[in-house]
Formats: structure tokens, C-alpha cells, sequence
């Protein structure tokens, strides 16, 4: 598969970024380093280019275009000009994609995909609206940068003025900015206060620039964003969630509205009246040392699950993660053993969010 580039790669060329490849894209991995980049977001202000996500447009009535059928949240009880985090399930239950949906109008939404999934999630909404005249494309002509951190408010207010103050926790509207139209979003992957800014392609690189000459900003790379979304307990796609698990086991259970019918329903109420199964935990190591991928996990020398994600927490100076385990162990303060051969690392159950001091719900 060829790998495509960001259309800032050159600039961030220019600052000397350490890249590799991420859903068929070449990304930004870190600028600084991950742990200065980190710190700089949980006090300051970061951005993030994330124009490797898809987004799709879909037009017309909810019903008519089966589009409840397709989500697990209900699209028609949503307010205009708010956004919602949900699931694309197949018949089985597992998760096709997470996604944020954005209500344009009663009859009119943008969908934001992973990248890694963008292809077959487009043939699957093809599959199942309607009509292929309500779905539409936009990822070629569509750039993301996610403006993230404490002070992120204050950057963008300079630039698009007080309106920028109106917008509450997971909703959006329409910006003018560098002479052109954009959608401003407040939903973050960081824990902190941030926002998602949808400009066009042939504008993007203007205002990279514009945001990193600001001396509040740094940019801030995937590894970053990465120990950042695990810290408040977020799940990546390809890492923790998949087509092979679902989200009662996920843990994301109240992103599904079982009061509306949807693809794989009858599956996800059969697996949650049996009440068994794996389940999704959060752990916290008692050192620094951090566990990666793919680690078993034990429990009095048991093999009871796997790590999904690890990593070394700057915010905690330990080493914290995500994984399945047996139902039945998923108590917190339940001791664990983290193993992948020689390497034995010592950890316990905890409640997530990790890092609790975030500023994303402040008013």
C-alpha cells in the first residue's frame, strides 16, 4: 500500500519532525520529544495535524436514508450544530469504527472517520443508505488540526474573536478564518480543553503557520497525542476496540442507545443479558516501567488477559495501560502481573480517567 503524505509534511520537514507511516498516511511522530510535547499540552496549548482522519457528508432525513440504522446514537434527538461519539457495528456486534458525527442541519451531518478505516467505512454507509446520492467524500479537500490545551481558547479567540467563547463541550459552528469558511469544534482527545478545526486543503498550510507563530503553540506529534488520549482512558482504534470485540466489553456502553433499533443490536442485547465475556480494564503499574501491546496479564499466575495500550505516563511517572481481561477479575485494586518474557511488570486495576486534572468540561 503506498503510503501518502500529509499535506503539511513540509512543513513539518522544516521543524525537523521524526515521521512514520499511520493509517496509510506518513505523520508526524514527535517534534521536541514525546514527554516535552505532552507537558506542554497539559499546561499550555498544542497542535496537532490529524488530516489524515475522513470525512463524509450525508443528506437527507434521517429515516430515509437509514442513517439510525447505521449508528449506535440517536442522530434525531441530537441539537443542530452539536457533535456525538458513537459506533459503527456489524451484525455481530463489533466495532466497524468509532466516530463523531457533526448535525449540519436536521437533514444534513458530517461524519469524522479514523484513517485507517476511512475506505471501508465509506463502502459500508454505501452499503446501507439508501441512496449513494446522500453520501459524499470530503476527506481529499478536507484538513483537520486540533488545537489542544489549557489555553487553546485564548489562541483561537485572537484569532476568530469572542464567538469562539460560545461554544459548549461537544458542539460546533462556522468560523470565518483566513478569508474562508471553516467548522470549529470542541470535543478533544487530550482530556483538555481543545478544539477541532475543518478548513479547506489549500488553506490548511496558512494557518499552521499562522497557529505556530503564536508563542502559546508548539506543535505536537501522534506520540504525544497518543500518551495523552490513554492518560484519560480514550480507546484507539486497531489497538483497543475492533470488528473483534464490542462495546459493552469495551466499556463504552452509554455510547449506545438501546431505545432505537441499529445494526447489530439483537447481537450486543444477547451478549449483554449474558453478562459474560471479556472486559475492558484500566491499570496502573508501581513503577516507571510501562507495558506495551500484546503483554499478557495475569493474575495469581493465571493468564487472564492481554494489553491493548501502554505507555509511560509523564503525568504520573508510572506506567499505565489499557487491556481485556476474564470477567470476574475486572475489580479495582485487583493486583496484576504484566508479563512478555523475561520482562514481569507489577500493576493494579484502576478506575479510569488516569489523569484526572483535565480542563476539557470547563466552562
Amino acid at each position: 500500500m503506498d503510503t501518502k503524505k500529509t499535506p503539511l509534511f513540509n512543513e513539518h520537514n522544516k521543524l525537523g519532525a521524526r515521521c512514520a507511516a499511520f493509517g496509510g498516511w506518513l505523520m508526524p511522530i514527535q517534534y521536541d520529544g514525546i514527554i516535552a510535547e505532552h507537558q506542554w499540552t497539559r499546561t499550555s496549548c498544542s497542535v496537532f495535524d490529524i488530516c489524515h482522519m475522513g470525512e463524509f457528508i450525508i443528506q437527507g432525513n434521517a429515516q430515509e436514508t437509514n442513517l439510525e440504522q447505521i449508528f449506535t446514537f440517536n442522530f434525531s434527538k441530537m441539537a443542530v450544530k452539536s457533535c456525538r461519539y458513537g459506533f459503527m457495528l456489524n451484525d455481530q456486534a463489533g466495532i466497524i469504527d468509532d466516530v463523531i458525527i457533526y448535525k449540519i442541519s436536521e437533514n444534513k451531518c458530517m461524519l469524522v472517520v479514523n484513517a485507517a478505516t476511512a475506505s471501508s467505512d465509506y463502502e459500508h454507509l454505501k452499503n446501507h443508505i439508501c441512496s449513494e446520492g446522500h453520501l459524499k467524500n470530503i476527506s481529499d479537500k478536507t484538513c483537520k488540526l486540533d488545537l489542544q490545551g489549557p489555553l487553546s481558547r485564548d489562541v483561537l479567540r485572537d484569532i476568530v474573536g469572542d464567538k469562539i467563547d460560545e461554544l459548549a463541550y461537544y458542539t460546533f459552528d462556522f468560523f470565518a478564518l483566513l478569508q474562508a469558511e471553516c467548522i470549529i469544534s470542541r470535543t478533544g482527545y487530550t482530556g483538555e480543553l481543545g478544539y477541532e478545526i475543518y478548513i479547506s486543503r489549500d488553506k490548511v498550510n496558512e494557518l499552521w503557520n499562522k497557529l505556530i507563530s503564536d508563542k502559546r503553540v508548539k506543535p505536537a506529534g501522534l506520540g504525544a497525542r497518543d500518551t495523552l488520549r490513554l492518560e484519560v482512558g480514550y480507546p484507539l482504534y486497531g489497538a483497543d476496540i475492533d470488528q473483534s470485540c464490542n462495546p459493552i466489553e469495551a466499556g463504552l456502553g452509554s455510547f449506545v442507545d438501546f431505545e432505537k433499533d441499529f445494526i447489530g443490536k439483537a447481537a450486543l442485547e444477547k451478549f449483554k443479558a449474558a453478562g459474560a465475556g471479556k472486559k475492558m480494564i484500566c491499570f496502573i503499574s508501581k513503577s516507571r516501567r510501562a507495558p506495551r501491546h500484546n503483554y499478557k496479564i495475569y493474575n495469581n499466575n493465571k493468564q487472564i488477559g492481554v494489553v491493548t495500550s501502554g505507555s509511560f505516563s509523564p503525568s504520573l511517572s508510572s506506567g499505565i495501560g489499557m487491556g481485556y481481561i476474564e470477567s470476574g477479575f475486572n475489580t479495582a485494586g485487583t493486583q496484576l502481573l504484566l508479563k512478555d518474557g523475561n520482562v514481569e511488570i507489577e500493576a493494579e486495576i484502576t478506575k479510569r480517567p488516569f489523569y484526572k486534572k483535565g480542563t476539557a468540561r470547563i466552562k
